[in-house]
């Protein structure tokens, strides 16, 4: 399979998001509301749509998400321990630390459901969508903990108002009590989806930076070799040690090697620390991506 031919329709809507933020009237004022929109309402929709609408097989699924939350919380611990390094530890500064850690191990959720289907069908969008359930609270506490802790906020508050913690978590209850969407708000749900699926990957797009990468380098560096080598490498090991069949390790290996999420600058703003330099590794990111997916799923696969 030709994986960079599969990724081509995501990362031109990428593209297109850059050049008509930057050359058009519809500048970051326009796709800061756009971003608004698909982080608060649009997306969390997509995400609570995906988890209930079909039943969760746990038995079937368990040794996946085991896969994925032990993949997760090394990515995480790889993240927190970069200061504690010998040598690059001591150049870098603590609460750039905070707010970027969440580069390492966040993903991008408008790319995992954009390629899910594509790479493995309707199983495919089904274990991605379990995959994103149980991991996105993780992920989120992983990258709310630093900056709150530095930042002296209330960390339960802070996570209590994620959006997406809030729609996985009650689409995941919502799918254990058997609860079901009627039939005739499918079609308007679909739509949802696809609109999010869309804005999102322009939002990362249009909000794009390189200017502000220069202030740390080690810390970008060592953050974008987390997400973009190491995690594939050991989604890879996982996927042996926990028997995965084939479905399940393309999964877990484009889970792993999918760019950072785009909403880690805004999270990173809102929290009042320096958004412009989280947008500049998701930028990186989001170009790295382009190599790390053909990787994992080309070669390590």
């Amino acid at each position: 399979m030709n994986y960079a031919q599969l990724l081509f329709p995501d990362f031109s809507l990428i593209l297109c998001g850059y050049l008509v933020c930057r050359f058009t009237a519809l500048n970051r004022t326009v796709w800061e509301q756009v971003e608004s929109l698909v982080y608060f309402f649009l997306f969390p929709v997509l995400l609570f749509h995906s988890i209930v609408r079909s039943p969760l097989d746990l038995n079937a699924a368990s040794h996946l998400i085991m896969a994925g939350l032990a993949l997760g919380v090394g990515s995480i611990g790889l993240s927190y321990a970069l200061p504690w390094i010998p040598l690059i530890g001591r150049h870098m500064d603590p609460r750039l630390h905070a707010a970027s850690a969440q580069v390492g191990f966040r993903f991008n959720s408008f790319v995992a459901l954009a390629l899910a289907d594509r790479i493995a069908g309707p199983q495919g969008l089904l274990l991605i969508a379990v995959l994103i359930g149980v991991c996105v609270p993780l992920f989120n506490i992983g990258a709310i903990w630093p900056m709150a802790k530095h930042g002296q906020r209330g960390f339960v508050h802070e996570l209590s108002r994620n959006p997406l913690v809030i729609a996985t978590a009650s689409g995941l209850l919502a799918n254990i009590l058997g609860l079901h969407i009627p039939n005739w708000t499918e079609p308007t749900l679909q739509r949802i989806g696809a609109a999010s699926l869309a804005l999102g990957l322009m939002a990362a797009g249009a909000g794009m930076q390189f200017a502000t990468l220069a202030q740390a380098k080690t810390l970008g560096l060592a953050l974008l070799v987390i997400r973009h080598l190491l995690t594939p490498l050991m989604a890879w090991g996982l996927s042996y040690w926990f028997a995965l069949d084939a479905t399940q390790t393309s999964v877990l290996l484009a889970f792993s090697a999918l760019p950072t999420a785009s909403s880690c600058y805004v999270l990173a703003t809102r929290m009042g620390y320096n958004g412009a330099f989280v947008a500049g590794l998701v930028t990186l990111s989001t170009l790295l991506g382009m190599f790390s997916l053909p990787f994992a799923l080309g070669v390590l696969r």
